[in-house]
């Protein structure tokens, strides 16, 4: 199960990142696995309008949140 954890929180850092570089400028790689939120959920809530990036790196801070709760938590 914290490895599951692990794994999203590592995604959610990575979406996040991945985002917001192709919001600035063009995505290398990977670009429909790690821009799902960017494409589809960015576009559909209107408060995000306008603060794509701040939303990408939330997204981010979120995900490494994520992470460091994962490695704390100890398995029972």
């Amino acid at each position: 199960m914290r490895k599951g954890v692990q794994f999203l929180g590592l995604y959610l850092v990575l979406a996040g990142i991945s985002g917001t570089i192709d919001h600035l400028a063009a995505q290398p790689l990977l670009g429909a696995v790690l821009n799902v939120f960017n494409r589809f959920v960015i576009p559909r809530i209107g408060l995000l309008s306008g603060y794509e990036i701040y939303a990408n790196l939330s997204l981010a801070v979120l995900g490494a949140a994520v992470l460091v709760a994962a490695v704390r938590v100890r398995s029972s």
